[in-house]
């Protein structure tokens, strides 16, 4: 199983983590100057996964054990922010302000754009541990969750309400739980087969 000792995996990684915190400064700005959770939420994701992205760098070619307990770190976090997004988003619903739907779609469409190409970059690299596979899923999610800001930002300025894009905010928190507990059991699937594989040898 590829556990991402590759100079060229590497450099992808560093160049997608550069991608990520350039468009959570972009996207935490357009998010608060539009009012829109959901541009919040990918933000945050964003930021989220620049950190961890980070974190995965740090631990290529660490044990097993190391890289596991990586992933488990980064689908705590994963968790975190889908609780922190449902919060804001409830604090959200009393007000009923509808966001601005222009700034939504837009930078909801530059976000696409950088998530496609982070998938590109890591495409040849989506099967592997569950320190190369979390990067690959976080990904591959931020794309799918760009695409349902664009439609909501369009269901916005179709509908002059909130609520598109509350239930997206909403969306995306449940794909962020969605893919830490994904994490979360590869991580402990790895963690159990090197302590049986210890103990195997221990045996001998």
């Amino acid at each position: 199983m590829f556990d991402g000792l590759s100079p060229a995996y590497k450099r992808a990684l560093i160049i997608v983590i550069a991608i990520n915190a350039t468009m959570f400064v972009i996207e935490m700005w357009a998010g608060m100057a539009s009012g829109s959770q959901a541009l919040k939420a990918d933000a945050l994701d964003f930021a989220g996964d620049a950190a961890t992205y980070g974190l995965s760098l740090a631990v290529i070619g660490a044990s097993i054990r190391t890289r596991a307990m990586a992933s488990l770190i980064k689908s705590g976090s994963l968790a975190l922010i889908a609780i922190t997004v449902l919060g804001m988003t409830a604090l959200r619903f009393a007000e009923g302000v509808p966001p601005e739907a222009q700034t939504m779609s837009l930078v909801a469409l530059l976000a696409l754009g950088a998530n496609v190409a982070s998938v590109i970059i890591l495409l040849k690299w989506r099967d592997g541990d569950s320190n190369v596979r979390s990067v690959w899923l976080c990904s591959r999610n931020d794309a799918i969750g760009n695409v349902a800001v664009i439609v909501a930002g369009l269901l916005v300025a179709a509908t002059a309400s909130a609520l598109p894009d509350l239930l997206v905010a909403i969306m995306l928190a449940g794909l962020f739980l969605r893919s830490s507990i994904a994490i979360a059991r590869q991580a402990m699937s790895e963690l159990r087969s090197e302590r049986l594989h210890l103990e195997r040898g221990e045996s001998r």
